[in-house]
């Protein structure tokens, strides 16, 4: 028995709070012979006494050690609950602080350096900023608009938005394509973007807008630039895509305050609204300009005009409407059109001066005529926005304007310039810089891929399109100058011959959208066994064709007259740059005399 108490004795010593090395030798302490479980002999008669005082034993035994190992379960089981406790709420509080409102604030508005910096906010900069994100989705991209207003497409501020029924157009921004659908002029919603102060500690990167600052400043050997407000930017790499300003004219610049108050230079969202407004206020409204921009307007408020009791005047140098880009006989029926809308069109007018008599605006041309009106419209083409080519040290082209970039885009190692600012070599019609929405589409999606090292050259001939209204419009690629050689072949339109009707094919108004993007070696051209289009007669209706700019024999330049979804061919022409003996020929190859 001595035996036996000794080692219980020490089973007991060991049952006191054990180290952790301890607690693992603990079972070989239970293990002791003489702490078996109770067998039927510990309950039959024997010495009185003797029984009951080993029962009494193993159960003074048993409680000790089950109490003791409730007391270790318990004291391990709220240590580590304490633990987890601790790790959850150091893991919680972290987790606040970053996505606080207050940690957000503290951050500096304008992060210090960016990856991809896109100075300009118009269409050329959120077709790069998509390009990039697509080669490269966790790209950090940050924009610097000067405009107050995210990325927005603008041909809709001269076409479509100014046939709304909509009272609340000028706040909504919203339209009808020709086909019925209704969209926003924006690009993405305000959700779509990251907040500029974010972008460096967002998980997967992202596109942020500051609009409203302008860059003044750019040091391309340090890799950063300067805004308006003295805040520094750094980037490993640069687009400019600053786009243009709208040109006025001489004889209105030397005019004083009373002349420019009553002024519209047409470009932006507020010159809409503030345009659309004047034309419910006043009499009498006149465009200069007989380009893409002033014959549109032209069209557009001309079909108000006739609702409201509103004179629209429209004058320019040219002898018709689009004169520098039509041949004659199709600006002289464009003209025509653009009349029949309620529009007063002067053509060969010079502007000589204007001044202010009376409540009313007096334009004089050189020819002596003169013209009043309540307010004028400018729509004479833009200038090429190159303000940071003096501290960039950037090359500016003498002869078209603009940051001279070679085939890829690049004016620098690390900097590419896009859009209406781009001077660029077209490797298949030489220097050149353009001045239309699918330009920028293209260049700037093309300047973002080779900013994440795709190393392309510019060949995807970008299309441009103008609508008077919803029944006439066309669509151009190349070179179109009136200047050039022409070939015109037209057919009878029918009612599929519409803008109307082409977006009602297409499901969408802004036609480079709808553009096949395969590569015009791609585009199945199958001969026509049409008849051969004939060139109509001087006073015939042009309902529909294709005419050919030529350079050296070679076509270099198409317009499709009331002729869309073709464009891909159109294309193909162009980059094969083959001389043809018939054009009558080629023209057939647009299917012209389909029903």
């Amino acid at each position: 028995m001595s035996g036996a108490m000794s080692c219980c004795r020490l089973a007991a010593a060991a049952l006191r709070p054990l180290s952790s090395v301890q607690r693992g030798r603990s079972a070989a302490v239970l293990q002791c012979h003489h702490l078996r479980y109770p067998s039927r002999a510990l309950t039959s008669s024997g010495v009185p006494g003797k029984a009951s005082s080993n029962l009494l034993l193993y159960l003074i035994v048993g409680g000790t050690v089950t109490g003791t190992g409730a007391y270790v379960y318990k004291t391990l089981r709220e240590n580590k609950e304490r633990f987890t406790s601790r790790v959850t709420t150091v893991t919680t509080r972290s987790q606040e602080k970053e996505s606080s409102p207050s940690a957000s604030e503290a951050r500096p508005e304008v992060p210090s350096h960016v990856p991809f910096l896109l100075i300009g906010g118009g269409t050329a900069a959120f077709a790069a900023a998509r390009s990039i994100r697509a080669r490269d989705p966790g790209a950090r991209v940050l924009i610097v608009s000067e405009d107050p207003a995210l990325p927005y497409m603008r041909p809709p501020l001269s076409k479509e938005l100014w046939f709304s029924d909509d009272p609340h157009v000028t706040e909504t921004l919203r339209f009808k394509q020709w086909n019925g659908k209704e969209r926003s002029i924006y690009f993405q919603p305000p959700s779509f973007y990251v907040h500029a102060r974010d972008l460096p500690f967002v998980e997967n990167g992202g596109v942020a807008v500051l609009s409203g600052r302008k860059v003044v400043h750019m040091d391309v050997r340090g890799n950063t630039v300067k805004l308006n407000d003295g805040t520094q930017i750094s980037y490993d790499k640069c687009l400019i895509a600053t786009g243009g300003s709208p040109r006025n004219l001489p004889a209105i610049e030397r005019a004083g305050k009373d002349v420019q108050q009553r002024l519209t230079l047409f470009r932006k969202i507020e010159d809409f609204r503030s345009l659309e407004k004047i034309s419910r206020q006043v009499k009498s409204i006149t465009i200069i300009g007989g380009g893409f921009l002033g014959s549109e307007l032209a069209c557009a408020l001309g079909r108000r005009a006739q609702t409201r009791n509103l004179e629209v005047i429209q004058l320019f140098p040219e002898n018709g409407n689009m004169g520098k880009v039509l041949p004659e006989y199709l600006s002289n029926w464009t003209t025509e059109k653009v009349r029949r809308e309620g529009v007063n069109v002067m053509p060969n007018a010079v502007v000589k001066s204007v001044s202010v008599s009376g409540n009313r605006l007096v334009i004089k041309l050189k020819d002596g005529r003169k013209v009043e009106t309540d307010h004028i419209v400018a729509a004479v083409g833009l200038e090429p926005n190159v303000e940071l080519a003096k501290s960039a040290g950037l090359e500016v082209d003498s002869d078209f304007g603009g940051f001279r970039v070679n085939a890829e885009l690049q004016a620098r190692s690390n900097i590419w310039v896009a859009g209406d600012a781009a001077c660029f070599y077209d490797i298949k019609l030489g220097r050149r810089r353009v001045e239309h929405h699918d330009h920028a589409v293209v260049s700037g999606r093309l300047a973002g891929e080779n900013m994440t090292g795709a190393a392309k050259p510019y060949w995807h001939q970008s299309m441009f399109w103008s609508d008077l209204g919803p029944d006439v419009g066309y669509e151009a690629i190349g070179l179109v100058d009136s200047t050039l050689p022409t070939v015109g072949v037209f057919a009878k339109a029918t009612a599929k011959d519409t803008p109307k009707s082409a977006t009602e094919q297409s499901g969408t108004g802004i036609r480079s959208e709808s553009e096949t993007e395969a590569e015009a070696s791609e585009v199945p051209i199958s001969p026509s066994s049409s008849p051969t289009p004939q060139v109509p007669k001087e006073g015939e209706d042009y309902g529909k064709g294709v005419i050919f700019y030529l350079r050296d024999k070679v076509v270099v330049g198409i317009v499709l007259w009331n002729i869309f979804n073709r464009m891909p061919i159109a294309r193909k022409i162009i980059k094969d740059g083959e001389e043809h003996a018939d054009l009558n020929e080629v023209a057939k190859l647009f299917n012209i005399h389909e029903d």
